[in-house]
Parts: structure tokens; sequence; C-alpha cells
């Protein structure tokens, strides 16, 4: 909380046990899509046999879920946050994966984040990952699992990749590519979260966790299509937030024609989590203070250590919330006020 303010964390990340690697990576090598671990758990007159049943739950018990949720709940009260939207692990969207496979790993990650909301849900809101199979004729096979995650689960956003195959082949996120999604996203108001993915590019091998490469480069190169698209032309209402502020920041002047000179206040957003304090000051500089939504992705890559504070990077409300060129105004509207206005169902749940 920030002065009696609630902080709201468009940011966050699902909090799973261990055992959901072994069911993707037993899923990948034999090549074999198989139901969410998760329905068959709740659901006991599911069609598998007890033993399967058994062996395909392992490690992902109510009290497996319970233990990891509530570390990430004690995390959220050091960093003084007090909701959080929560969706895929990025780097485990694994959009590269085969196409017969990813809807059954989406299923069962979108069971995982809703286990979580329901274990906490004061304190958590879900948002979806959805199937995105980069050379499929557009988005549209995406539908039912959104609907699927906002209807019967709840879900107050959803998640998306600019590039989830990871090799630069998945249409530009002005293309007509993403019509289908972004009209229904429109009509069922729910905005898309826009964060990278991993990235295949065999340049950066040599660079640790390379996937951080793909968030940033992705990003931006998001925030450069839509803004120059027609997108927010054909969808007025629809709503869109590009984390890690935007993935890199503008080095033109505002007036010039290499930036795109529509207003899109209302239909294009960024959120907070960067953990340089430079590279943080001018971005929320550079976005303005309308535009940005607190994020920290706690828990998740900001844990290294600020010196001048002793305390983990993304414990980021006491540092915002000293910014001096802020008013107070300002910081509520960036902890608490503006993702109301992009997040209409986490709105509706508050009131």
């Amino acid at each position: 909380m920030y002065k009696g303010t609630k902080v709201l964390d468009i940011h966050g990340h699902m909090s799973a046990p261990g055992a959901i690697h072994t069911f993707v990576a037993t899923m990948m090598a034999s090549n074999t899509a198989r139901p969410s671990p998760l329905e068959f758990i709740e659901k006991p007159g599911n069609a598998f046999d007890a033993h399967i049943r058994d062996r395909e739950s392992a490690g992902l018990g109510d009290e497996d879920f319970m233990k990891t949720n509530t570390e990430h709940v004690k995390l959220l009260d050091d960093r003084q946050i007090d909701m959080q939207v929560i969706g895929p692990r990025p780097y485990l969207m694994m959009g590269w994966m085969e196409p017969h496979l990813l809807p059954a790993w989406t299923r069962f990650v979108n069971d995982c984040i809703h286990k979580q909301v329901r274990n906490f849900p004061d304190r958590f809101f879900g948002a979806a990952q959805l199937p995105q199979i980069s050379g499929a004729q557009d988005l549209s096979h995406c539908i039912p699992e959104l609907e699927r995650c906002v209807n019967d689960l709840g879900f107050v956003a959803a998640y998306v990749s600019p590039d989830p195959a990871g090799r630069r082949t998945t249409p530009g996120m002005h293309e007509p590519y993403w019509y289908p999604l972004y009209e229904k996203c429109e009509k069922m108001d729910i905005p898309l979260i826009v964060h990278g993915t991993n990235s295949l590019d065999p340049r950066f091998r040599g660079v640790p966790h390379n996937y951080q490469l793909g968030f940033a480069t992705e990003q931006y190169l998001a925030n450069q299509f839509l803004q120059h698209s027609d997108v927010f032309k054909r969808f007025p209402n629809l709503k869109i937030v590009i984390c890690h502020c935007g993935g890199g920041l503008d080095r033109f002047l505002k007036t010039d024609p290499h930036l795109g000179q529509t207003d899109l206040s209302n239909n294009l957003f960024y959120d907070t989590c960067a953990y340089d304090l430079n590279f943080l000051e001018a971005a929320i500089k550079q976005r303005t203070p309308q535009r940005l939504l607190f994020g920290s992705e706690v828990p998740g890559s900001g844990r290294a250590i600020r010196p001048e504070t002793g305390r983990p990077g993304d414990d980021l409300v006491p540092i915002i919330g000293a910014l001096p060129f802020l008013s107070e105004e300002e910081k509520v509207r960036i902890f608490h006020q503006n993702i109301l206005k992009v997040v209409p169902r986490l709105a509706k749940r508050l009131k």
C-alpha cells in the first residue's frame, strides 16, 4: 500500500509447483497432447483410471500449490503490493512447440493460474495464456481458450507474445493476422498484455538468459508497429499494455515522423517494470504518468540487490513513491487509478 492507496500490479506471473515441468517435458517427449492434470484431479469422474491420475497429478495437489502460492503472497507483502494480475511465465509459454501440443499446455497453464487465484482471491486476478500459433492464418484459433478463461475462470486480461515461435515469423501486431483477437477482446472488454517470449535467434546463444533479449526487442517492435498503424482506428476501444516500459525508449523528438503521431493515450499503455533507476525515470517522463501502470514482476527477474537501498530491485513502490518529479496525484495514478481504466473487469471486482 502507498500512503493508504492500494497498490495494484499489472505485471505478475503465476507461481506453480515444479511438477508442471514434468508435465510439459513428458508431453513434448512423447509428442502427444495430454489433458490438464488439474482437471482430472478436481473431477474424479474423469475417464482416466486411478493409476494414471495419480501418476499425472504427482506434485500438483492442493498443498503443493498452496505452499508455492503462499511464498508468492509473502513477496507481495514484503514489496507493499496489495493485488496483482498474474499470467503465464513468458519464457515458459513455449510457442515454438509443435502446434498440436500447444493448446494442451496452454490449457494446463491457465488452470494453474486459476488455482492460484482461487487460493488467494483477494490478492490475484488471472490473465490468460493463449495458444498462439505463428503459422496459422490468423489468431481466431485462440478465441475458444480466451472465452473459457474469461467466462468460466473469471480472468480479467490476456497475455500475447509478439513472436511466440521465436523466429520472427509471426506477423507484426499491426497486421490482419491479429484482427480476430482484437475484435474479440474489444467486444469482451479484455485488455491484451504484450510480453516477449523466447527467442531462437542463434546470435543470442552466448548471452545468459537470452530470452530477455527477445522480451526487449519484440516489445519495442510491437510498440512501433502499433504506433504506425490503424489498429486503434479499426478497434477504438481496444486497450493494450506493453510490458517493461515498452521494451525500449524512443530516441527521437515527439514531433519526429519516426514516431507515430496519433494520440493513442486511450489505447496504448505501458508498465513500470524496469529496475535501473535511470531507465525507469526516463520511461516515466517519456511515456507520461497517464499511460503507465505499476508493474513489478514480483517474483521474477528483479531480485538483484539495489546497492543504495540494500533491497531487491523489484521493491519498486518506495522507489516510485520517492521520485521528486512526480506529484502525489501522478503517483496514485500509476499505483492504482490507471489500471482500473485499462482493466475494467478488475475495476468491477473491486467495487
